[in-house]
């Protein structure tokens, strides 16, 4: 398992602060919660989107998939931040059907 032994050795040069925005990361996509997206039916029809912003989460993976770098998103969407990306594609991990289908509707209109 060489992806675990590269990750001891990625996490033992860490410093503190950075292993614990690990934990919350790994402890998020463990649980299902991404408090930086929501759904509200007032906004872009309730699809889930990034907090405090009107960009669906669809937006991002279709821009991604397309080819789109983080760096290019974070330059396209000046509101977004990086923990929003991380967000988003932790969301589009356990929400993938969903996401997907978003993106096939919205490319139909």
């Amino acid at each position: 398992m060489p992806t675990l032994q590269e990750a001891e050795g990625l996490i033992s040069s860490m410093t503190a602060g950075e292993k614990a925005q690990l934990l919350r990361w790994i402890a998020r996509d463990f649980d299902g919660a991404f408090p930086g997206i929501e759904s509200d039916p007032v906004v872009a029809g309730g699809e889930p989107c990034i907090l405090r912003t009107r960009i669906p989460v669809w937006v991002l993976v279709q821009t991604r998939k397309l080819g789109a770098s983080e760096a290019e998103l974070l330059r396209n969407y000046p509101t977004l931040r990086a923990e929003d990306l991380v967000n988003a594609w932790g969301y589009y991990r356990l929400h993938r059907d969903e996401i997907d289908q978003q993106i096939v509707e919205n490319e139909e209109d």
